[in-house]
């Protein structure tokens, strides 16, 4: 198959090259000039949109979706698909949609789940949104590129799904800090409380998989001095979606709304650059 694929940063990069490595035939485009081996290199996002059977974007939010679309729908060749895997509001993702569809061409919103961890070892989780039609196309790419694709529904439900996913993974990763960090003050170590949590009611992903001591559970990035892995800045990104959304729908998200304070404060003091999980510290 001949895809386009438009921002190889630290997500982009990996997930085009898994799709080289399966033996399709990739045309990169990246504002920084960015190269991945084994693809070709465009010089416009038009020009990796162009004559593709597929064409994917990974961009970093909203505004920067519409205004890539309105360059590459209209270089879209007849009967391609449109993958976005941006995280952006559903809004925007219901925006390109309507691009795309007004060129005849099939669309899926797929934002993912999985980290830079995931984009390279091809594991990642992709939530998609479209008509059966379009995520019958895609389909065989995320399963190259990932290790589920669940279809949420029509357009924008693939973002309506990230948004409250990550909104439930920003709230959990507080309690998990917060039980910690009060666990250390009551003189209980770290591995004593992760033996009960893990395997008691307050199981759960930032414990289990994710825990934010070091030392503590699987390899996560506590034991590599909180270097993301999945950076604060993003988690705060994600959680200002989910409130915009929230806002958008009259829908009451009190957690979501403290979350989203205090990531934002976390992330204008010590906490940009590192982690999500690095919000313990602020808790000691």
């Amino acid at each position: 198959m001949k895809i386009g694929f438009i921002g190889l940063g630290n997500m982009g990069a990996p997930m085009a090259a898994n799709l080289i490595k399966a033996g399709h035939d990739v045309t990169g485009f990246d504002v920084a000039g960015v190269t991945v081996e084994g693809a070709a290199k465009a010089g416009s996002a038009a020009e990796a949109a162009s004559g593709q059977d597929a064409v994917i974007t990974m961009l970093p939010n909203g505004e920067i979706l519409r205004t890539v679309y309105a360059e590459i729908v209209p270089a879209g060749a007849k009967g391609s698909v449109f993958i976005d895997c941006s995280t952006v509001d559903v809004d925007s993702a219901r925006a390109a949609h309507e691009m795309a569809a007004a060129y005849g061409l099939l669309s899926v919103d797929a934002p993912v789940s999985g980290g830079v961890g995931g984009a390279a070892a091809g594991t990642l989780t992709f939530m998609a949104g479209g008509s059966d039609e379009a995520f019958s196309r895609a389909a065989p790419l995320f399963e190259i590129m990932g290790k589920k694709a669940v279809h949420c529904g029509a357009a924008g439900a693939g973002q309506s799904a990230k948004i409250c996913n990550n909104m439930l993974l920003g709230i959990s990763m507080i309690g998990a800090c917060e039980a910690f960090a009060l666990a250390e003050k009551l003189g209980l170590s770290a591995q004593s409380l992760f033996d009960v949590v893990s395997t008691s009611s307050g199981s759960c992903w930032s414990v289990n998989t994710y825990c934010p001591v070091p030392g503590v559970g699987p390899q996560s990035p506590a034991d590599n001095g909180y270097k993301p892995g999945f950076a604060a800045e993003l988690m705060l990104k994600d959680l200002k979606l989910s409130q915009q959304a929230a806002e958008s729908v009259s829908a009451m998200t009190p957690m979501g709304a403290r979350a989203t304070e205090l990531y934002d404060q976390f992330v204008a003091g010590e906490g940009k650059g590192r982690d999500f999980s690095a919000m313990i510290e602020e808790l000691k």
